[in-house]
């Protein structure tokens, strides 16, 4: 508990104490009313000052006007009977506030347990950094002071404060807090690392890459704290219920205290006026809006809290109430269902270039122009292929070399005019290529201007992926689609693997958009879209799909800017995690909504027609709060897929 918790107890342990001694205390009158306003101010003070507070500054209709309004009153009508000789009852007006108390100190230590989960589950700020100075020497320094291009010293057991590459060391990094994940990776000297990772065994020398502001722990962090800012529509739809809902029963109390005794006195019958006042004084109590207004933003804070803890950022709980109605998912295929790990498996040099070369010299041959052609390129086949050839390829060896999107690369090679990439990119400098039967991304190419061969490229697919399309099945997905720029061959292979319903391949990133966009016209109202990509590449189809999930992104600045939901580590079932606990938080945040208005419906009726006392009030207003935040913390517990 915080201090101020702690002087709440202490104010309710005090005054229920007080309340029951003087049941037992002989004194009637203004003394007995005296006595009772000792505990009732003890307890209620605050309350009396927030609402008068309220009043000054224009918001009158509030709980605390309310709780205010309902146990004066109460006070006041146990004076008005003990001057006329009967016994009032101020232990209800003590007994309401004092209840009302209860149960807002437990909302608040339910809500700071809230707040403290997810605050040890995202506690990944660091607090310093080791810098190294030019004589060596470690400083301690704050992490925002730090440069990029600065030389930093990371020893066992500490985190990694800011983004860089390993120029020093071999270690293993705990990235836990970052995906969820407990088994722990490893980093070695030409390593790029992430801040918020916690460094295990040996000591790493980092240059940093960037500033502490726009390392990924900042970025994740900035993420969580301002996913509050985007509300979901059931919550703008209580904050607004409460706004018109508030001031109506106050006026409605209004009229249960006048209407029937002006009626009866028209009517030529003796009213009791106090009767029908006690009556709106239980309304009033019975009306207030706690359990909504405090449930509701409890249950989606809960939700992204319990996301966070297994490596699923959701950038607002506007996303993660469309999550829970996802009935379309569209997968990008390399690095998302495929690992995006490319090997040359083999290679076929056509007759032509055979020609006067032995087999193993013309697959060695063709295997160096591409490697060379594609030594410009970053994408992942561009990369297997240098990797297939294994040597360092100079940089004078290549010019004039130029990316085609979705098409391939051109370059000099030695003077040797090389194209290297799909079939589109054969077609487009007019030559024809054959067949291919095997399965697996086919690089074509073409030398001094005639086909050369081709080099088969496998990828393979994640162990996960096809468990992950299975369950997203089983929890209510429609319908799964596959978009890639890969061959048809390949595409529908690895479609057929995954149990995946629709397949379009050869897409060009602008084709993936017009898929989605087609996609998005035939889904149903009220049904949500979601994209899952690797979040570099596919960064306007995240944006244009209902809901853009980024998998894989740790480090990855352009995924976290881009996606909606972003899953920190590449296993596709975390996309089936975060629509489970979506459905789980929307469950909860109905059932809240359900359950207090039901309540509350009844015990109004009750109490406007004299069955339902102030301790039935009180039910109805701290009962109800207390059990509807204790289901709102169950979103913070998160089940594993098991």
């Amino acid at each position: 508990m915080t201090k101020k918790q702690k002087k709440v107890l202490f104010r309710i342990i005090l005054s229920a104490v007080l309340m029951a001694a003087l049941y037992f205390v002989p004194v009637t009158g203004y003394a007995r009313f005296g006595l009772y306003l000792i505990p009732y101010l003890i307890i209620g003070g605050d309350i009396l000052k927030k609402a008068v507070a309220g009043i000054v500054h224009g918001e009158v209709f509030d709980e605390n006007f309310l709780m205010a309004v309902a146990t004066a009153g109460a006070m006041l009508l146990g004076l008005y009977h003990e001057s006329r000789g009967v016994e009032g009852e101020f232990s209800e007006g003590v007994a309401v506030m004092l209840f009302y108390q209860i149960g807002e100190l437990f909302q608040a230590v339910a809500v700071g347990k809230s707040r403290k989960n997810i605050a040890a589950l995202m506690d990944i700020r660091p607090d310093y950094a080791n810098l190294e100075g030019e004589d060596g020497q470690l400083v301690r320094v704050d992490p925002e002071d730090v440069e990029p291009g600065s030389l930093i010293v990371v020893r066992p057991g500490e985190r990694i404060p800011i983004d860089g590459v390993v120029v020093q060391g071999v270690s293993t990094l705990d990235t836990s807090a970052l995906t969820g994940e407990s088994v722990p990776g490893q980093a070695g000297e030409g390593q790029e690392v992430v801040s918020g990772c916690v460094n295990l065994t040996g000591v790493l020398k980092i240059r940093t890459t960037k500033e502490f502001g726009e390392s990924t722990v900042s970025r994740i962090l900035d993420l969580v704290e301002n996913s509050s800012m985007k509300k979901a529509r059931t919550e703008n739809f209580i904050t607004k219920f409460a706004r018109y809902y508030t001031p109506a029963v106050c006026f409605g109390a209004l009229a249960l205290a006048v209407c029937p005794p002006v009626a009866g006195l028209i009517l030529g019958r003796t009213s009791d006026w106090t009767v029908w006042v006690i009556r709106a004084l239980t309304f009033l109590v019975i009306s207030c809006p706690c359990a909504l207004v405090i449930s509701i933003p409890l249950s989606f804070f809960g939700g992204i809290g319990g996301a966070s803890s297994r490596g699923i950022l959701v950038k607002g709980s506007n996303y993660l109430e469309a999550l829970a109605k996802t009935k379309y998912v569209v997968f990008d295929k390399t690095g998302t269902l495929t690992k995006g790990v490319f090997q040359v498996t083999d290679v076929h040099p056509s007759e032509g270039f055979q020609n006067g070369l032995g087999e193993q010299e013309a697959k060695r041959l063709l295997l160096e122009y591409a490697a060379c052609a594609e030594s410009y390129s970053t994408h992942p086949i561009s990369r297997s292929l240098l990797e297939a050839w294994g040597r360092e390829i100079g940089p004078e060896r290549v010019t004039d070399a130029e990316e085609i999107s979705g098409h391939g690369v051109c370059a000099l090679v030695d003077r040797v005019k090389v194209a290297a990439g799909n079939e589109k990119l054969m077609k487009k400098i007019g030559l024809e290529c054959p067949e291919v039967p095997e399965n697996g991304t086919v690089v074509h190419v073409a030398v001094d201007g005639g086909y050369a061969g081709y080099i088969l490229i496998s990828d393979v697919i994640k162990e996960q992926s096809g468990e992950a399309v299975r369950r997203l099945k089983a929890a209510g997905v429609a319908k799964t689609v596959m978009l890639t720029g890969d061959s048809s061959r390949v595409a529908e292979h690895v479609a057929q693997t995954l149990g995946i319903d629709q397949v379009k391949s050869g897409l060009l990133p602008g084709d993936k958009v017009e898929a989605v966009e087609e996609l998005l016209a035939e889904k149903g109202a009220g049904e949500t879209l979601v994209f899952v990509g690797d979040g570099i590449n596919d960064a306007p189809v995240l944006s244009r799909a209902d809901i853009g999930v980024a998998m894989g992104a740790l480090g990855s600045d352009a995924a976290i800017e881009a996606a909606d939901v972003v899953l920190m580590d590449d296993n596709p079932e975390k996309l089936v995690l975060a629509v489970r606990i979506s459905k789980k938080c929307m469950r909860i945040v109905y059932e809240n909504i359900v359950f207090a208005l039901a309540v509350k419906a009844l015990c109004l009726v009750l109490g406007a027609v004299g069955l339902a006392n102030m301790w039935a009030a009180v039910f109805a207003d701290v009962g109800v709060m207390m059990l509807a935040v204790l289901n709102a913390v169950r979103c913070l517990r998160v089940k594993s897929l098991g």
